[in-house]
């Protein structure tokens, strides 16, 4: 992982992220924590795939093999 995506990932802990999943889901959550594999820590997270129908999740984690895509906040 380079030094900007730790970087970008760091300024993003505790804020929103939306991460892109390769079994096509996507989830919306604050980011808690991650490793140099980029699994991710997410709360307060949501399956935001059928955006009519969001799917409340909580607490996860999600192995950093299966992100396709991590959406970091506006700055």
């Amino acid at each position: 992982m380079s030094e900007m995506t730790t970087q970008i990932l760091e300024e993003s802990i505790g804020k929103t992220v939306l991460v892109r999943l390769r079994s096509g889901k996507h989830l919306r959550g604050k980011l808690k924590g991650f490793d140099q594999h980029l699994n991710l820590v997410l709360e307060e997270t949501e399956d935001t795939t059928d955006a009519e129908n969001a799917k409340k999740l909580g607490v996860i984690i999600v192995r950093g093999d299966n992100v396709i895509l991590i959406s970091p906040p506006p700055r």
